[in-house]
């Protein structure tokens, strides 16, 4: 059981196990509507401001946060493909083998294609909103945070920095520190070069406004419960709809050309199905969800 007095006791020793995690690291489905989830807004030029800090993992749980998988692109019919990828599951996804198959094609303009469309890794913690200068009525809340590798390098380097640097546990809270987000757009991205963390500090004065902060967390695991995916089939099904018959015709000419080659990654994690960062995505998705709540209502 993780009870709170453990998790004090246990808060230095926690550093070591979440470097392992996290070196490991090369929803419910997420929806715009989701209110847990606290998302930084920018101004009209682009820029943001605000500071949080990451949060320990919720009672019962054994990591502060969780990482999952996810396909976002748009289909030549103009409709959307945003869905949780299979192979967060170790599983077999209808996305991931097209890309395979795209990619083993051999040509530079499938590869592309592949290219566009490979998964987009997604982290997922608990935060405390420090300051949010948009939206002041959300400090001091706790919330939920989707995050991409880039703000992962920033608390990876926290936990594995350079030699003879101080180790520092951004998730601790008692020796964690605030997280600076400094948002700037770069060539219509999203850009969080000039985020930072700041000297490490107990998150609140008091164990018991300490607790309190603990006790508002959100479970996490729910996010890698198999039944918050959808399943191949309906994957598949919606995948069809979004690239449209012609598209799915030239997939599965590309399929008997490869006369049953062996499509490497069997759960899609070859060249075609690389890393990308969702940090990178302007706020296009929630647009992106709205269409979709107007194209399957």
């Amino acid at each position: 059981m993780n009870d709170f007095a453990n998790l004090k006791k246990n808060s230095s020793k926690d550093l070591e196990k979440l470097s392992e995690q996290l070196a490991k690291v090369t929803s419910p489905s997420f929806n715009s509507d989701d209110e847990r989830f606290w998302h930084p807004e920018t101004d009209k030029a682009g820029n943001g401001f605000a500071i949080i800090r990451f949060l320990p993992p919720p009672k019962d749980e054994e990591l502060p946060f969780v990482r999952l998988w996810e396909h976002r692109f748009r289909g030549p019919t103009g409709s959307w493909y945003i869905e949780k990828c299979l192979t967060t599951l170790g599983k077999q996804d209808p996305v991931a083998e097209m890309n395979n198959m795209l990619w083993n094609s051999g040509l530079e303009s499938e590869k592309a294609v592949a290219r566009d469309r490979k998964r987009k890794l997604v982290f997922i913690s608990n935060i405390l909103v420090v300051k949010d200068p948009q939206r002041p009525e959300r400090e001091g809340k706790v919330a939920l945070l989707r995050y991409g590798i880039k703000i992962y390098d920033k608390v990876n380097d926290q936990m594995n920095p350079p030699d003879g640097e101080q180790k520092i546990n951004p998730f601790d809270f008692w020796n964690g520190a605030n997280f600076r987000m400094k948002i700037r757009t770069v060539e219509g991205f999203r850009n969080y070069d000039m985020s930072g963390f700041d000297r490490p500090t107990p998150i609140a004065n008091t164990d018991g406004e300490i607790e309190a902060i603990w006790q508002k967390e959100y479970p996490l695991q729910p996010f890698l419960d198999e039944k918050s995916f959808k399943t191949y089939d309906e994957l598949k099904a919606r995948l069809e709809r979004v690239l449209g018959s012609n598209e799915t015709n030239v997939a599965k000419a590309i399929a008997k050309e490869l006369n049953g080659r062996s499509i490497s990654g069997g759960t899609g994690s070859d060249d075609g199905e690389g890393d990308e960062d969702e940090d990178g995505s302007v706020d296009s998705r929630l647009r992106f969800f709205e269409q979709m709540k107007r194209e399957q209502a």
